[in-house]
């Protein structure tokens, strides 16, 4: 692997890159699968280094495997090869409601499932010359997925970078106990009285945010190229969350405190300073403990804080992403 980031990887999202970017994509094998209960799930796969070690990259919420053009690109630029999933219930893969729009998934460990038959029966299946252990990348609610991943099925995973990792959703200010109650309550009354998933109060099929009220990235050209790929592909939008996917949440993030002993691997969590999608105290408890008793992970018992950015770290200006992409880079080299 290359030992240093070269310039390409860190440039700017110019028009240049942009070519570059869509050259390397055209070589990309976008794919599906059928899960055990029966759901398509869609996922892409950059392989082209049949001995070499892999990332698997796991979104967020709401994302699609298309929106990771420009990593892959990074990542094979220096010498990684990567594969991608799309979730259930969003991106390219199958919804599971009525309304295509609404955020939700019956058990959220059919994340980690879901990954789990990727990793372990289709790509060995069509890739058996992809036999080295992978790394992984996730980001936001696809660190929550890794997580419950690890936690939940034998792997051969060497090492783990989380972006914004959603160990809990942040409640805007709410106490926890307070905004627990009011999901959970809200969960209960949708069951007693629909069959059909409500939305969360204030949550509805447009979710969209101008970028000057934005509070994920602070790169319009970023922001601008990743809206401009949903208004495009229109298949690819996804409103807000259900009050059952909360609930969900809710649940993982005591499943990942529950069997944080499961998590063995070296694990980086990098974690934006001007955070609003999800909550950084519970990343810093969460490092706290796992370092107890796992001491390649989040060394020091804290995550890599990059200063001023928002959430979105791989999709932020040049001077923030270039710190998680380095970051993310030295930690592989450092751990294969």
């Amino acid at each position: 692997m290359a030992d240093a980031v070269s310039i390409i990887a860190k440039r700017t999202l110019t028009s240049e890159k942009i070519i570059a970017i869509d050259a390397f994509w055209q070589n990309a094998n976008q794919a599906t699968f059928t899960s055990t209960d029966k759901i398509k799930i869609a996922y892409v796969t950059n392989f082209k280094r049949a001995e070499e070690s892999y990332i698997v990259i796991i979104p967020g919420r709401s994302e699609s495997y298309l929106k990771y053009q420009e990593l892959a690109y990074d990542l094979d630029q220096q010498g990684y090869d990567s594969v991608i999933i799309d979730h259930r219930g969003q991106g390219l893969s199958e919804r599971l409601l009525a309304n295509r729009f609404k955020g939700y998934v019956a058990k959220f460990d059919d994340y980690a499932d879901d990954l789990h038959q990727l990793l372990s029966q289709v790509l060995p299946s069509l890739h058996p010359e992809k036999s080295h252990s992978p790394f992984m990348l996730a980001h936001s609610m696809g660190g929550a997925i890794a997580l419950r991943y690890l936690q939940k099925h034998q792997n051969k995973v060497q090492s783990l970078v989380l972006s914004s990792p959603m160990i809990a959703v942040s409640s805007g200010g709410t106490p926890s106990a307070i905004a627990e109650f009011i999901v959970n309550t809200g969960t209960k009354i949708n069951q007693w009285l629909s069959s059909t998933p409500w939305y969360f109060l204030g949550q509805n099929d447009i979710n969209k945010t101008s970028f000057a009220d934005n509070k994920l990235m602070h790169s319009k050209t970023r922001f601008q190229r990743f809206r401009t790929l949903y208004e495009e592909q229109s298949e690819l939008k996804l409103g807000g969350v259900t009050f059952h996917w909360l609930s969900q949440a809710l649940i993982t993030n005591k499943n990942i405190f529950n069997d944080l002993a499961k998590v063995t691997q070296p694990v980086l969590m990098m974690q934006a300073s001007e955070e609003h999608i999800v909550d950084n105290a519970a990343q810093n408890s969460f490092c706290q403990q796992l370092y107890k008793i796992n001491h390649t992970a989040c060394i020091g018992g804290e995550p890599k804080i990059i200063s001023g950015a928002y959430h979105e770290l791989f999709f932020e200006i040049d001077k923030y992403r270039d710190i998680a992409l380095d970051s993310a880079i030295n930690w592989y080299s450092c751990k294969s």
